[in-house]
């Protein structure tokens, strides 16, 4: 088996869980995540460009796969759509990240999909770049997934929808109601 590696972009309010599935599933790729442990940077910096080309050089750069960790208000955080705007990018020289979202387990199958990620996203996974998913129950389910999404690359990448301008600050929650 080939480990992939893998970009975990999430909300920073589902820590916990993000642990937790790093911890699960992590032996399956080589995680990349901004954040998710005390040990990791924190990009502090109004300054868009900055922060995206911090992400970019630090965690999207070497890896092919990006999984959004889907909470309750992951759709409304600036920083997530930044993430998947750079996942998304690509040119005659790099090839985007594969993209998948996961719904956390306190979900219950249920979520709000970042609006950039909805732009790539289609129900029947028919002409759409990313793909949705449960939380997977098994290791081989996952190994699937970051399979498909890493062959993407190439197979889809003329799908994908980035045009949408990103979000300048936080979103209200649909959720909690809140931008914080």
């Amino acid at each position: 088996m080939i480990k992939r590696k893998v970009f975990i972009s999430h909300y920073k309010g589902d820590r916990i869980e993000v642990d937790n599935f790093i911890k699960r599933f992590g032996h399956l790729f080589i995680p990349k995540v901004l954040g998710a442990n005390d040990n990791d940077e924190f990009i502090n910096s109004k300054d868009t460009d900055y922060v995206m080309r911090r992400i970019r050089q630090n965690y999207l750069d070497d890896s092919t796969v990006t999984i959004v960790l889907l909470g309750s208000c992951t759709h409304s955080r600036r920083y997530v759509d930044w993430e998947i705007k750079s996942s998304l990018r690509y040119d005659a020289y790099t090839l985007p990240n594969g993209l998948i979202g996961i719904v956390l387990p306190s979900q219950n199958n249920r979520c709000h999909l970042p609006v950039r990620f909805d732009d790539n996203w289609d129900q029947q996974h028919r002409n759409c770049y990313a793909r949705f998913c449960s939380y997977p129950s098994l290791d081989q389910q996952l190994v699937e997934w970051i399979e498909d999404a890493y062959t993407s690359r190439t197979s889809r990448k003329h799908l994908i929808n980035n045009s949408r301008l990103m979000f300048g600050y936080n979103a209200k929650c649909s959720i909690h109601g809140d931008t914080h």
